[in-house]
């Protein structure tokens, strides 16, 4: 290896990148927590030592040039070895402290979260975790969560996410209710029964139709845009509702009213403002999280 052609500093490496993330000097500047001028010296300081323009610099924005894009892999590789070493070297990550928000679903939350969070609590007991659960999607870039479980992929860019293993949803009815009822031999017995969930059912509508099962909004005398309530309401026999298959299948009173409805896939992606590069605790997080959903 040629070392003294890598002689930049890094201080002057890690502000090149935290500002080509941030998207700007002053947002990267809070992110470090450095004065703005301090930060700008150390990226021209990394242009003086490179021999290229990594920004243009207009009266709005800051934009990469060809060469800070073409660099801006290898030093996004180079924070990425640089948080590597900072847990390795505190072990478990003992020393990683600080708040960090995620936000979920409520089912996500509720039935997903806790085994990794337990693991989380080993692994980095002075983290302090706050968990919105909500099925409203959190803006990251506002700060409303350090890090997003979504059922669905980002558009942003300036986001980054990570695919995780997909699920399955099915329909499932209390024992007692089906008992009642009676359990649907077809598409056309399954829609003359009640279901439960889906705030706004006249969104759904087409979905079910096209699995067969076509429903008008009095086939919904209950809804609600919490899954955790439409669980228990489910379980008490108000009507059918959709589930993960992981959830319905841990209540024995539960079953699957239909076998032949059509499972519902469910994409699960791990989403975190591009600070995830630069932010250990987020990153510890994020990692646990990417592992414990798969």
């Amino acid at each position: 290896m040629e070392w003294k052609r890598s002689a930049f500093d890094w201080n002057q490496a890690r502000a090149f990148l935290v500002t080509a993330e941030e998207g700007s000097l002053s947002a990267a500047a809070r992110a470090l927590g450095l004065t703005q001028p301090t930060l700008s010296r150390q990226v021209a300081g990394l242009e003086e030592a490179l021999g290229v323009t990594l920004f243009e610099r207009t009266s709005r924005a800051l934009l990469l040039t060809k060469s800070g894009v073409e660099l801006l892999a290898h030093f996004r590789t180079m924070g990425d070895a640089a948080n590597a070493i900072s847990v390795t070297a505190t072990g478990q990550s003992d020393a990683v402290t600080g708040h960090v928000v995620i936000s979920a679903t409520d089912m996500m939350a509720t039935y997903f979260l806790p085994p990794i969070l337990k693991k989380l609590r080993k692994t980095a007991p002075d983290l302090q975790i706050e968990i919105v659960a909500s099925n409203e999607v959190s803006d990251l870039r506002r700060r409303e969560a350090d890090i997003a479980i979504r059922h669905g992929r980002p558009t942003d860019e300036a986001l980054f996410a990570k695919r995780l293993r997909d699920t399955t949803a099915h329909l499932f009815a209390s024992k007692q209710y089906l008992d009642e009822m009676g359990r649907p031999k077809s598409h056309a017995d399954l829609s003359a029964l009640t279901f439960v969930g889906f705030d706004r059912p006249e969104l759904r509508l087409g979905l079910m139709a096209s699995r067969g099962v076509n429903l008008t909004t009095a086939n919904f005398n209950f809804l609600t845009s919490s899954a955790t309530l439409m669980l228990e309401l489910v379980r008490q026999g108000f009507g059918i509702g959709i589930l993960p298959v992981e959830v319905g299948a841990a209540y024995p009173e539960l079953e699957n009213p239909f076998s032949a409805f059509e499972p519902l896939n469910i994409e699960t992606w791990l989403v975190a403002h591009r600070e995830l590069k630069t932010n250990l605790r987020i990153r510890v997080v994020f990692d646990l999280l990417a592992e414990g959903i798969g």
